[in-house]
């Protein structure tokens, strides 16, 4: 796991161009601590850079990597699994490797496939690849977006980078959050293939940008090369027994874990409270020959603590169990700064800054690796919102009585997150309805924190904005091939993941806060091979009555603690700001410094009036459901001006992490 940035210019490159590229692997030194690797070509108008966090090949994994006939550069971030069988294939088929790095086999497979390599890689990566002969440059993203990956183009130049904070590194990119966007971090949704910042692009998961040079001029396509593509609503039979299903999703499961657990460093795994992360601790125990170490976090409040089930997995496992006990000391202050400048996108919940903190603590132990969770909600139809439209919409009998109790019960086991990740009610886009049929319940609250927030903004931030409609643009990002004749289950997952997984899930609640300490994430999960079994399952399977990833607990039923096996879904966050007087006292000091009336004025995206009345307003409140969405709108706003400070203004800078 690494950090990645360059420029591949069609005009002769400049003179600083070197001391243009150390600065940007610099700034990305986080993601790689354990050396740099630089390749100038003037001939090629290419600059590449790597900076480098050693897991595999400790001695000669060195980036970038070279190809002679055809000339090929390359640099990595991420892991190539089953490397190993992979290049015993290629060299018994005559290809020769200078290195054991798995990510040398990249190489060889487009020398060999050309533009179809990426179909023979499995893992999480992000990448850039130049090709001479074709005198093309070829940035890759991995299929669900797990690593990242950023590009800028002007002036007949392309500039990209591991994150938006290497691109922007270089003097010919400006500094500017982008209006629209501005209005998507308020609402917590972004559109596929945007950032935060003006002219910065986000390469979309499962597919790669290629951009072709002609002379003076650079043509820039993206070509998909993966999607979760689930069946059509008639081809959702059920060709196989609810065992067959069991007996595939276990087999992929151990499979993808046991290749996760392939490094030349010790490899431990995150364990909460929740099914995910117990499954893959259950079989990395079973895999792995000594005591797996396992890191779990506590909250100081027990209505959001599941500190105890994950006890209780550890020891079914004999795990090495580490718990961090997290109080506000840790999630706010300082922290919280730092885990706004590595996310580089504003969070709803301090759930991003507790990950921070533990893999910090990971680092800090002597583990630069774990497996993880992610991925099972998304896959196997866990997160409240599926498993509600799943009772409106995925039954013909919906509204039957035994649907209805269904909802009811669901709504109180959860009503500790309405206003947040569940809406109080049900509201609608006609954009959505249009696309899907219906409005899926996972973007309704943030449709209801929309509408808290987009008065708040400054009269010439509207201005500019004009009709803009972000609900409308996230909507029209989808490809509706994939989305028309799938059953309703399956366009709630297809959306979210296009969504919610990428710049969340995968945000600041996973790379970005797992690589600000230098610590590599492997979400077992999110396996393409373990997606194609899932999606393959039937709806009524994933989601069984009122029981959500139905499938996955039977597969793992015997590896997990009766009371987890038979236990709802329970969102993992952290208490809100409003939930005690030292949390409320430690958002109101972050507030003090950096949303005070005169940062306000200087940021300029909201009016100040207007947003003092909302924070008075929120102050006050008492209602639960209001308090949680309000909480959520706060911290999308003190993040929006701390990003400025610390992107735009560049006045606020955060403390290294561990190194």
């Amino acid at each position: 796991m690494c950090g990645v940035a360059g420029f591949f210019s069609a005009p002769k490159l400049e003179s600083n161009a070197s001391e243009s590229l150390k600065r940007m692997i610099a700034v990305l030194t986080h993601r790689g601590p354990d050396g740099c690797g630089y390749h100038i070509d003037e001939k090629n108008r290419l600059a590449m850079g790597h900076g480098r966090l050693s897991i595999i090949d400790l001695e000669t994994g060195d980036q970038p990597f070279f190809r002679k006939e055809p000339e090929l550069v390359i640099t990595v971030n991420g892991e190539f699994y089953d490397y190993k069988r992979i290049r015993t294939d290629l060299t018994c088929e005559g290809e020769r490797f200078v290195t054991k790095s798995d990510s040398e086999i990249a190489l060889h497979l487009y020398k060999r496939h050309g533009l179809d390599f990426v179909n023979h890689l499995r893992g999480e990566f992000g990448f850039a690849l130049f090709d001479e002969a074709n005198d093309r440059l070829i940035l890759v993203r991995d299929r669900f977006g797990i690593k990242p990956m950023f590009y800028h183009v002007a002036n007949d130049m392309l500039y990209y980078g591991s994150e938006v904070k290497a691109i922007l590194e270089h003097p010919n990119v400006p500094r500017r959050l982008n209006p629209q966007a501005v209005l998507h971090q308020l609402m917590h949704t972004m559109v596929p293939g945007t950032s935060a910042f003006d002219g910065i692009h986000a390469v979309r998961p499962g597919h790669m940008v290629i951009i072709q040079r002609h002379g003076d001029s650079l043509d820039i396509t993206e070509r998909r090369y993966w999607d979760m593509d689930f069946p059509m609503k008639e081809e959702h039979e059920d060709h196989l027994t609810a065992e067959e299903y069991v007996e595939q999703v276990r087999d992929k499961l151990i499979e993808s874990v046991s290749l996760r657990l392939e490094a030349d460093v010790p490899v431990g795994c995150y364990l909460s409270g929740g099914i995910d992360s117990c499954s893959m601790l259950g079989i990395a125990s079973s895999v792995q020959q000594s005591p797996v170490k396992a890191y779990t976090i506590s909250f100081d409040n027990d209505s959001y603590d599941e500190a105890h089930i994950a006890e209780e997995m550890a020891r079914r496992v004999h795990a090495d169990q580490e718990v961090l006990n997290l109080t506000a000391g840790d999630l706010y202050g300082q922290n919280y700064l730092t885990t706004v400048w590595h996310a580089e996108r504003t969070f709803y919940n301090t759930l991003g800054v507790a990950k921070w903190c533990m893999s910090r603590r990971v680092r800090e132990s002597g583990y630069k690796t774990v497996v993880t969770g992610e991925g099972a909600d998304e896959l196997f139809g866990g997160y409240p919102a599926l498993k509600r439209d799943m009772l409106l919409h995925g039954h013909a009998d919906g509204d039957s009585e035994e649907a209805e109790s269904h909802r009811r019960l669901m709504d109180e086991t959860n009503k500790l997150f309405k206003g947040a990740i569940l809406a109080e009610e049900q509201v609608s886009h006609p954009a959505f309805d249009n696309l899907c049929g219906f409005t899926p319940s996972w973007i309704q609250p943030w449709m209801q924190t929309l509408e808290l927030a987009r008065p708040l903004l400054h009269d010439d931030v509207r201005a500019e904005l004009n009709d803009y409609d972000p609900i409308q643009a996230i909507a029209e990002s989808m490809d509706a091939s994939q989305i028309r004749g799938r059953h309703p289950l399956d366009i709630a997952q297809y959306t979210w993941i296009k969504t919610m997984l990428e710049c969340q899930i995968l945000n600041w609640g996973g790379d970005r806060v797992d690589m600000a300490n230098s610590m590599e994430s492997r979400p077992a999960f999110l396996d393409h091979n373990v997606a194609e079994v899932a999606r393959s399952i039937p709806p009524h399977m994933r989601i069984n009555g009122n029981t959500e990833k139905w499938i996955l607990r039977e597969a793992m039923k015997h590896v997990l603690p009766e009371v987890l096996y038979k236990r709802e879904k329970f969102a993992f966050m952290a208490p809100p700001g409003h939930t005690d007087p030292d949390k409320q006292r430690a958002l109101k000091e972050l507030l003090d410094n950096h949303m005070n009336d005169d940062e306000i004025r200087k940021v300029g995206l909201f009016d100040p009036k207007r947003l003092r009345t909302f924070m008075d307003e929120y102050e006050n409140d008492s209602d639960p459901v209001s308090l949680v969405r309000k909480d959520a709108l706060v911290n999308h706003l003190l993040c929006l001006h701390v990003l400025h400070q610390q992107y735009i203004q560049k006045t606020v800078q955060p403390v290294a992490a561990v190194a």
